[in-house]
């Protein structure tokens, strides 16, 4: 039984190794512009699959959308998860809604359970109301804690009977081995990768200030923001 045990906490301990040397890869080797069109992918597949996106009603009430390509995680007995994410806000330009230039955060956290193994997935966050907004712009907040936060319903059109509208302040949602459907996040931390920022902008841009539009968004910006443009006016126009 002690082998066992000391077997568990060894392979426990290499899994953290492991996380924290892909962590530490991803910040080197992929660049900002990278994850802007993975994330613009992650976007445009998700709305294409039929009967499996997210519902036209909940983009169209959406403030913010955050995509976290490949979110890897795994363990043995202790599970954790590390990811590099893109998220943008709806801003006032004149008469219009557009979307803001994009903001960088990591999403990290952990948890314990008999699990073994590892994956990266797809993760989807939408922002819906103006106190889960309020929580994005603090460049950090904790979902289940700071941010109320729920699965995603999945499907053209959102049941008339979900609360989704009401309660839920972020709805998230994931994507592995091809299947998209709700997730429940809960201890997750968002925070600023201000290493990707600093690449992308050339200088330190807080959240508050690309996604509240105080900041022009950079021709990189395009693939996310097309995408995302994309989605939300096909949701309108239905």
């Amino acid at each position: 039984m002690k082998k066992i045990l000391l077997v568990g906490v060894i392979l426990g301990l290499s899994s953290l190794t492991l996380a924290q040397d892909a962590k530490q890869g991803s910040k080197e080797e992929i660049k900002a512009a990278d994850r802007v069109q993975a994330a613009a992918t992650v976007l445009d597949e998700v709305m294409a699959a039929p009967d499996k996106a997210i519902p036209e009603e909940i983009l169209k009430s959406a403030e913010c959308v955050a995509v976290v390509p490949s979110l890897l995680k795994g363990g043995f007995v202790v599970g954790g998860a590390y990811g590099r994410g893109v998220a943008s806000c709806r801003v006032e330009k004149g008469k219009d809604r557009v979307w803001s230039a994009p903001a960088f955060f990591t999403v990290g956290g952990g948890s314990f359970g008999f699990q073994i193994g590892g994956q990266a997935v797809d993760l989807v966050l939408l922002i819906m109301n103006k106190d889960g907004m309020k929580n994005l712009l603090s460049s950090q907040f904790k979902i289940g804690a700071d941010a109320s936060a729920a699965a995603g319903p999945v499907g053209r059109h959102a049941e008339g009977g979900t609360d989704w509208k009401m309660r839920a302040e972020v709805l998230t949602y994931s994507r592995t081995r091809g299947l998209f459907a709700g997730v429940t996040l809960k201890g997750d931390v968002i925070k600023q990768d201000k290493d990707t920022t600093r690449d992308f902008y050339g200088r330190m841009v807080p959240f508050k200030t690309s996604l509240t539009g105080l900041v022009d968004a950079p021709a990189a910006s395009k693939p996310f923001l097309d995408s995302l443009e994309k989605a939300s006016k096909q949701a309108a126009d239905r």
